[in-house]
């Protein structure tokens, strides 16, 4: 649906915020207005305890891309995947060490060769699907090749695609493919073995395989229909999937914690259950009223229960406040008139109002800090600078935009059309910003408003549904695979991951020259080298002005009272870790 500016709400919280928040619901118990969330989260864990039992409920706004774990893109679904799910290796739960590495499904990281060609894991033994049947390494691999060389599964990423060598005749997938061998390039000697052969060194390997590597049997896969029948390797098994309805959890009887160092002190609630297609200000009040435990995206309250957060001290106190470690941006597609050429793609990035977007996001408390680079402070190969200014207030700096609306040939500016997903209201707000941010040089545009769940692989992610409907912007928030630069820039910059469905580099930015630095990132050994190349990426997409930038994310995230053990991960940008919650 096609939106115009109303940006009333976001004005009225920016106001209320301004003025110590005397406006919000509920009043204050009279302690000056500290507006600070409690943050225990943030560096301990909230609300500590043991005890097990009871139902957590988790809300959502909107649904799956797909819980299958090798057709999902969203942080939010590789964390909660963990629930019901192993990878060879997975983010620690641990408060503090969430951005740690730690082996899950294999006994230890990888063994690497010398000439970093080949890495090799060990399973652990003992490890059986909630059928009682024993999960193998010929498991992991079908789990591999599904999910990266299969035309049926699209939403997540194509890393194994890129860095396994290939087989003599082009490798068709588990689907098409018709001989036993499957993938040459990975081998399982016998049933707790893989080997996998790259074509290229890959210094971060131990981080791709935390993705992409739940094991799933060749005689019980089901392609897209799978989703509906997921073997289980964690703690919980899905008992069922009503996709926009529900999904249920209970727990996995053949799950022995001996064999789950991970999660072997967790996994306290008895019954899991998620609550799909709410409201988004629904899903708020339910939180505030403890009717909800966690919103499942963990993108943090929307603007109209910002005010009665932090103007409570009760509500205060259950909230955290995290600087997310991910990006807020606007892709620029030089596929769509007038951004081929390179002049109106920095008209808008002149022309933006990036205090209006940075509102609508909940301003520098619940939204975050404006942004001027590609990669976030919290990754590796930051380096500050600003390429773009938007004039000294960062409402925009109209003069500029309009000589380089001039230098393109359209100095009264044109049309375009921009994505957002519907269910987040704050995109929306967001995008509405944009729309009369860019009105100011002539630039009109339409907001063309999407489900979240088929953001990427119906809508934003199809390179022909954005020439199609003129979309030559796009609305994005990324965090990294991994906390490093390639972690975070290969799957948006990289030309080589452009795909007819389930893109991420949605403005389809092609630069030779950043692929050349991305590969040469991912074999170099040196940590100070490959920071130095990231920051080099970062520079070459900002002159190519295909992303444009809005916030460092920050979120505002409300814990009820009986939810126990919330620690923030930041190995899932930002988000509560679902591993560790109980309910009391």
């Amino acid at each position: 649906m096609k939106t115009r500016f109303t940006a009333v709400a976001a004005a009225a919280v920016a106001l209320m915020l301004s003025a110590g928040l005397s406006a919000c619901g509920g009043g204050d118990d009279g302690d000056s207005f500290d507006t600070s969330p409690a943050d225990f989260a943030l560096t301990g864990m909230a609300n500590p305890s043991d005890a097990k039992g009871g139902t957590l409920r988790f809300g959502h706004s909107d649904d799956w891309d797909s819980p299958d774990m090798g057709n999902t893109y969203y942080a939010y679904s590789m964390n909660f995947g963990r629930l019901y799910s192993r990878a060879l290796t997975t983010f620690s739960p641990e408060p503090g060490k969430t951005q740690e590495l730690v082996p899950d499904l294999a006994e230890s990281l990888g063994q690497v060769s010398d000439d970093g060609l080949t890495w090799t894991y060990k399973i652990r033994p003992g490890i059986k699907y909630d059928d009682g049947t024993p999960v193998t390494s010929k498991d992991v691999k079908h789990a591999v090749e599904r999910s990266n060389f299969t035309k049926e599964l699209t939403q997540g990423p194509h890393y194994f695609q890129g860095y396994l060598k290939d087989n003599k005749e082009p490798y068709k997938g588990p689907y098409d493919d018709k001989s036993e061998k499957g993938l040459e390039s990975i081998e399982t000697p016998d049933d707790t073995t893989i080997v996998f052969h790259l074509n290229q060194p890959f210094a971060e390997f131990d981080y791709l395989v935390s993705m992409q590597t739940s094991p799933v049997p060749a005689a019980k896969d089901t392609g897209l229909d799978y989703e509906k029948s997921i073997l289980s390797t964690g703690p919980y098994k899905i008992d069922s999937y009503e996709r926009g309805k529900v999904l249920k959890l209970s727990r996995n009887p053949h799950w022995d914690p001996a064999t789950d160092p991970v999660r072997a002190n967790k996994a306290l609630p008895e019954n899991i259950e998620v609550t799909l297609k709410i409201n988004a200000d629904d899903l708020d009040n339910r939180l505030l009223s403890g009717a909800i435990d966690i919103d499942l995206p963990g993108t943090g309250v929307q603007q109209g229960a910002q005010p009665k957060v932090l103007g409570n001290s009760a509500n205060r106190a259950n909230s955290d406040n995290p600087v997310a470690g991910y990006l807020r941006y606007l892709g620029v597609n030089p596929n769509v008139k007038p951004f081929d050429n390179v002049h109106c793609r920095r008209a808008v990035q002149y022309a933006l109002d990036k205090v209006s977007t940075q509102t609508a996001h909940g301003g520098p408390e619940a939204g975050g800090s404006i942004a001027s680079t590609v990669l976030p402070p919290s990754v590796t190969g930051y380096k500050e600078a600003n390429v773009y200014p938007s004039g000294a207030d960062n409402h925009g700096d109209l003069e500029k935009a309009k000589q380089e609306l001039t230098e393109c040939g359209q100095p009264n500016g044109f049309k375009t059309t921009l994505s957002v997903r519907s269910d987040r209201e704050k995109e929306v707000a967001a995008g509405e910003a944009v729309q009369q941010g860019l009105a100011r040089v002539g630039i009109e545009v339409d907001i063309e408003s999407v489900p979240a769940g088929d953001y990427f692989g119906k809508f934003a992610g199809s390179p022909k549904w954005i020439r199609d409907n003129n979309v030559g912007l796009l609305s994005m928030a990324w965090a990294p695979d991994w906390p490093s630069g390639y972690g975070f820039l290969s799957q948006i910059v990289d030309s080589r991951t452009i795909r007819d469905s389930g893109n991420t580099n949605i403005q389809e930015t092609k630069l030779p020259e950043v692929d050349k630095l991305l590969d040469d990132a991912a074999k170099n050994t040196d940590i100070a080298q490959r920071e130095a190349i990231y920051t080099k990426i970062d520079e070459l997409v900002m002159e190519d002005a295909t992303i444009l930038p809005l916030i460092y994310a920050k979120i505002l995230l409300v814990r009820p009272p009986h939810v126990t053990n919330l620690t923030i991960t930041e190995g899932y940008g930002g988000m509560y870790d679902y591993l560790n919650i109980g309910v009391r």
